[in-house]
């Protein structure tokens, strides 16, 4: 994908990202690092608790989705960063082997008024599984550079 800035975001566009799997190593790494909690480091324990077995931590499951985002290109070129998320929701549990991609929607676009070299756009994101399943949704803002002249 080629660098894409402000100017290169419509309303109604959509992408998709390719998958990736999460093994039940890397729930487990991640928890260990950022998540310790029983139903996201403790196999024997996650059997007893409340999803009936290991889940990945939300928050892994956020970064990995974001990184497919990012690796498709979606924000080469134009990324400034971001100035939050809003109505981010965990909808099902991710579990080991489960293969997550990401599905984008642009919702709005407004060039800045303040600074003219740059514009947001809310991108609507839903995180599926391979069964097509929504396990997290979220609209982010992301601050683009206007394309250059």
């Amino acid at each position: 994908m080629t660098d894409r800035y402000f100017e290169d975001f419509k309303p109604g566009d959509t992408f998709t990202t390719g998958g990736v799997t999460l093994t039940e190593a890397a729930i487990l790494d991640f928890a260990l690092t950022y998540d310790p909690q029983p139903f996201h480091l403790d196999v024997t324990a996650a059997k007893a608790g409340p999803f009936g077995g290991l889940i990945a931590s939300g928050f892994h499951t956020l970064a990995v989705g974001f990184r497919q985002v990012l690796d498709l290109g979606v924000l080469r070129g134009g990324s400034m960063g971001s100035p939050g998320i809003d109505e981010l929701r965990w909808t099902r549990p991710v579990r080991p082997g489960d293969t997550l991609r990401v599905k984008g929607e642009v919702m709005e676009t407004k060039a800045s008024s303040s600074k003219p070299d740059r514009g947001t756009v809310r991108i609507r994101y839903a995180f599926v599984t391979q069964a097509d399943e929504t396990v997290l949704t979220m609209s982010a803002i992301h601050i683009l550079k206007r394309r250059p002249a």
